[in-house]
Parts: structure tokens; C-alpha cells; sequence
């Protein structure tokens, strides 16, 4: 009841490209299954179904000649549905690719623009879930939240023993290092400055004095100095060939031993060897990942044993009402492109 009373709510803005939709035949949408692994969830299908038909990949793979012509659009939500030169040129009249989210790291865009497709994204409406998420793998790790779990699940005597190894340590007061001070990295900002934070940043750019004052942060201009004053560090930045592996083994050396890394941007932001040796030899306390390389990271990886990590299967946006708003702006974005306007959240090579 709750997710069909969030799907009564509209918010797909623009009501001149509705009005002019809704005389139309409903366009081609190419989709992976609703419900599918990797795929929209089905209770979001109506959102799509309401100005679309869509065309199931599955079913597209089995008949490509029939439907490749009626294809004007191409909804991208996680990894599933694969946007390559093989699928482009046998697509004559699609005019859009959309992803759902903000990362296109998976697509080609230069590719896909040498078509005359546009690509969008769904940036904006993840920023307050990405940033929640960051706070609670801060708080998780902090305070050791999974091993008390796993303690209260399987400990057999009547009385709590806890070990001195299972003390946490303080978020309150404790010194917040944000590298990549963009929309979520700022809404992070203002999270932890509730929790009374001392807050450092690096970007590439200074924010508005205002902007820091707003939220106690100071700026960083070396990254090195943020990493060697901080408690907590947060990497929230874009993936780009300037950011892989932004975190190697020399800034993980310079974190404080009582350090812990939080990842909610890209996995390969983050040196993942290098990580591990860290962890494993004490060099930083620990580590939370929202986001690893590969995704899933595989079952023997050495990060899902050690004690001292979490790692999330990239659940930074997943949540009822973001997921709501991101395939509701993919929808806003498509219909835009194939009526002519410009769409808000076009993404260029």
C-alpha cells in the first residue's frame, strides 16, 4: 500500500510535452523485464506503461526484426541492458538513452552521440539518499553496528561479554574529511555538521564562503592535508580518468590509524588492493563501501572477509521514493527528447 500510494503521486513536470504525448501513439520504450534481476522494479511499471509500450529485452533478443524499427527510446537501469554498437546501429529511429542515476561511466556516450542519440541520466533526485547512505556507513562502522548484530544473533551465555575489541569510536565531535564538495558531497556536509562534526573538504573548485559558513566546513586545498587531519574520510566525487584510483596505497598511508574510508562514489575511485593490504595491516581502523569494482565483487574477494569492512551492493538510491522520482525523471527526460525540447538532464561526450 505504501509504494502504490507513492505511485498515485505524479511529478513528471512539463505538461506541454504530456499534452502533446497524449494525442500521439504511444512511443517504443526497449526496457529490460520489469522485475528481472538488475532490472525496474515491477511496482514502478505503470509509471513507464502510462506513456509507453514497452518493448522487454528479452523479447526484442528473440525478434529483432519485428521491433528494432518501433524502438525510439532506451531506458538503462543498472548494468542489465547493454548499449553498444551492435544494439545502435540496428535501431534506426531511437532518439534516446536513458539511464537511471547519476553515473553513465557504463555508457558510451561519444558512441552513442555519433548516432544522433542523446543520452540523459537522473541526477539530483539520488542526492538526499546517497547522502543518508554515506551517514549510515559513517555511523555503522563507527559504532561496529554489524558485529553487534551478529553478537546478539549467536552469543550463547546469559550475560553480555562483550569484548574490548568491540568498542567504537566517537562520531560526535570527531573530524569529517568530504572529498568532492558537489550537490551530495554539501547535503553530506550538513548531515554531519548536526552530529556537531568538525568538517574539512577537497574540491576541485572552492565553495562560496557562504556555503562553509552554512555548514562549518573549511577547505582543503591540498587533499593530503584533509587526509592526514581527518577521522572519517568520504569520497564523494565523479568518476573520471582523473579519479581512478584517487585513493591509492600513498593516501591511505597518510589517513590517521584510527581512520576509516567511506566510498559512496565510484568503485575504481578507490585502489582496491591497496585498500585491502591497508586494512589488513592496520594502516587505517576501517573501511564502508557503498560502491565496489566489479559489482558484484566476487565471493572469494579478500574485502568480504575482513572483519573490519562493510561493503553494500550499491545501495546508495535504493529506496521506494528515489527509486520513484528516477524512473518518473527518465520517463520526463525521454519524453522530452522524442518530442523535440531539449531534456533537462541531457549528458554529453
Amino acid at each position: 500500500m505504501f509504494i502504490r500510494h507513492l505511485l498515485s503521486k505524479s511529478f513528471l513536470g512539463n505538461p506541454r510535452i504530456l499534452q502533446l504525448h497524449s494525442v500521439m501513439e504511444k512511443p517504443c520504450v526497449l526496457a529490460t523485464t520489469f522485475g528481472a534481476p538488475g532490472a525496474i522494479y515491477q511496482c514502478f511499471a505503470p509509471v513507464i506503461e502510462k506513456h509507453f509500450t514497452v518493448i522487454p529485452h528479452e523479447e526484442f533478443v528473440n525478434n529483432k526484426h519485428h521491433f528494432a524499427h518501433k524502438i525510439s527510446a532506451v531506458f538503462v537501469w543498472g548494468g542489465a541492458l547493454k548499449v553498444d554498437r551492435n544494439l545502435l546501429q540496428i535501431l534506426p529511429n531511437l532518439k534516446v538513452v536513458v539511464n537511471g542515476g547519476v553515473g553513465v561511466d557504463h555508457l558510451d556516450i561519444p558512441l552513442i552521440n555519433s548516432f544522433g542519440i542523446k543520452v540523459c541520466n537522473t541526477p539530483h533526485v539520488v542526492d538526499n539518499a546517497t547522502a543518508d547512505i554515506g551517514m549510515a556507513l559513517m555511523l555503522a562502522t563507527a559504532r561496529n553496528l554489524i558485529y553487534g548484530h551478529n553478537y546478539s544473533a549467536s552469543h550463547e551465555t546469559e550475560e553480555w561479554d562483550l569484548p574490548e575489541s568491540s568498542m567504537g569510536t566517537d562520531v560526535s565531535g570527531a573530524t569529517l574529511g568530504i572529498i568532492g564538495m558537489g550537490r551530495i558531497g554539501y547535503k553530506v556536509a550538513k548531515r554531519a555538521s548536526s552530529f556537531e562534526m568538525k568538517i574539512l573538504y577537497h574540491n576541485r573548485n572552492r565553495r562560496k564562503e557562504e556555503d562553509e559558513k552554512a555548514v562549518g566546513a573549511v577547505y582543503c586545498e591540498k587533499m593530503d592535508e584533509l587526509l592526514q587531519k581527518s577521522d572519517f574520510v568520504m569520497v564523494v566525487v565523479n568518476l573520471s580518468p582523473d579519479t581512478q584510483k584517487l585513493i591509492g596505497w600513498r593516501e591511505l598511508s597518510m589517513m590517521k590509524p584510527l581512520g576509516t574510508l567511506i566510498n559512496i562514489s565510484r568503485g575504481p575511485v578507490v585502489d582496491q588492493e591497496a585498500l585491502v593490504h591497508a586494512l589488513q595491516s592496520g594502516v587505517i581502523r576501517a573501511a564502508a563501501l557503498d560502491v565496489t569494482y566489479p559489482e558484484p565483487l566476487p565471493r572469494s574477494h579478500p574485502l568480504l572477509t575482513l572483519p573490519n569492512v562493510i561493503v553494500l551492493p550499491h545501495m546508495g538510491s535504493h529506496t521506494v521514493g528515489t527509486s520513484q522520482l528516477m524512473v518518473e525523471r527518465m520517463v520526463t527526460n525521454a519524453l522530452a527528447a522524442l518530442s523535440g525540447d531539449q531534456p533537462t538532464d541531457e549528458v554529453k561526450a
